[in-house]
């Protein structure tokens, strides 16, 4: 109670005590703190006067461009001249005009809705197909070469339509369309989930690539050599700018489609909702395929495919080491399709004493040095057995400073790779320019 009574007392006499107080110093203890408060006001105001400048810039370019559709937009021509490029809607309104209204129109996913709403025929596929396996069926198709895309399109489809002119374009999209086809086909490409095979190196197409459906469809006409056989695909629309182009399937299997129309499965009579049923035609198409789990299919009950996603990912964060591999695994085919083995067929005679003297004599750093020395850095093992298998020579090949690749196994602890080395007669007695041999530079705990 008492301390209770002195607060009162003390507070009214530091409030007498600041009120007697002289009015200088207390202007003079407020003044600099103001000051400092307006300073750093202004110079934020000044500062941040070009942020908000480009804010609103930004503000009004998303604006301008999220009030128009994404289907109709303005373009420059090579003179300067401002067009109005409405390639997309003009193709919708062909299809709607010119083709049958039981037409079916096989397109990448991305323009299903437009192709039902604008052009009001039945697409393969739009945005709200969850179906993971269907949409691989349909990369399939495209991205396998053009008689056998034919085969699963004739079945499924009477039209193919296809954005074409540059830009984000059905060829730019197509290595994605090859990489979840080949997760649920997985014979597209063997062992690389990536599909690094299909693709466009140095901005020309692979030979995957450039005998896949989509590239000739794309291309034909446009680039020397490239046609499509009219037996099979029939070009009847191209768009004024060449965004779109429209072609018929050729020998379209009125069975499959008839069996289709006949055999809907709704959810209820008089339904909407009746998902398709694939026609007795593509059964052997759809015995390859490998259902597919993905990350997202938490209510799936089979297991997830840990190990082609892991490898996925892996490819993904090194796209060069993927590449490697492809390349190694199509060397193999060509073999087994020439009817060569490994270890057989036309592969090179074995190198003599004097092939590996003379060999060892040249010291210097060259292409493949640097690959032989990538390879066994990275552990590259598959690569490199393929190609010493090809190539024995490059075992033996020595860099500017005197070591080669058994130097380069043992520094890395390669031992697998040290064993193939031996195999192709490497020795690990001879000495770089400082006298070292390969064992001085091998661990301690290695047992070679």
């Amino acid at each position: 109670k008492e301390d209770a009574k002195k607060q009162p007392e003390e507070t009214k006499e530091s409030e007498e005590a600041a009120a007697k107080s002289p009015l200088p110093s207390r202007w003079a203890l407020q003044l600099p703190i103001r000051a400092a408060w307006l300073y750093l006001a202004f110079y934020l105001y000044t500062e941040s006067q070009h942020h908000i400048k480009d804010f609103q810039d930004s503000c009004v370019q998303m604006a301008q461009a999220m009030s128009h559709p994404t289907i109709l937009f303005k373009g420059q021509t090579n003179d300067g001249r401002t067009i109005l490029v409405d390639d997309y809607r003009e193709a919708y309104w062909w299809l709607r005009d010119n083709t049958p209204e039981d037409a079916r129109i096989m397109a990448w996913w991305d323009y299903g809705y437009q192709i039902t709403a604008i052009a009001n025929r039945t697409t393969i596929a739009d945005g709200n197909t969850w179906n993971h396996e269907h949409i691989a069926l349909l990369g399939r198709a495209l991205t396998s070469p053009l008689k056998e895309g034919h085969r699963i399109a004739r079945h499924l489809a009477d039209y193919v339509l296809l954005w074409t002119g540059g830009g984000g374009d059905d060829l730019a999209k197509s290595p994605h369309l090859a990489r979840i086809a080949n997760s649920v086909y997985r014979s597209m490409c063997p062992g690389d989930p990536t599909c690094s095979k299909f693709g466009a190196p140095g901005g020309q197409p692979s030979p995957m690539m450039a005998n896949s459906l989509l590239f000739k469809l794309h291309s034909n006409g446009l680039v020397p050599g490239v046609e499509v056989d009219k037996n099979r695909f029939k070009e009847v629309y191209k768009s004024k700018h060449g965004k779109v182009r429209i072609y018929r399937v050729q020998s379209v299997s009125k069975e499959s489609k008839e069996w289709v129309r006949n055999n809907r499965v709704c959810d209820a009579p008089g339904s909407w909702f009746c998902p398709g049923q694939y026609p007795p035609g593509l059964q052997k198409v759809l015995k390859e395929k490998k259902d597919f789990k993905q990350l997202e299919d938490f209510n799936a009950k089979t297991e997830a495919d840990d190990e082609y996603q892991r490898k996925y990912f892996e490819h993904l964060s090194d796209p060069e080491k993927a590449r490697r591999r492809a390349q190694v695994r199509e060397r193999k085919e060509a073999q087994a399709r020439s009817g060569q083995s490994m270890n057989g067929g036309n592969s090179p005679a074995p190198l003599t004493k004097e092939d590996i003297k003379h060999i060892n004599q040249r010291w210097e750093d060259n292409e493949v040095t640097a690959q032989m020395f990538d390879l066994i850095k990275m552990n590259e093992f598959d690569s490199l057995a393929m190609l010493l298998e090809q190539t024995p020579v490059y075992a033996h090949v020595r860099s500017k400073d005197g070591r080669g690749p058994m130097w380069w196994a043992h520094e890395h602890g390669r031992k697998r790779i040290v064993k193939v080395l031996k195999s192709h007669g490497v020795s690990e007695k001879l000495r770089d320019k400082d006298g070292m041999t390969p064992l001085d530079l091998a661990d301690e705990d290695d047992e070679f």
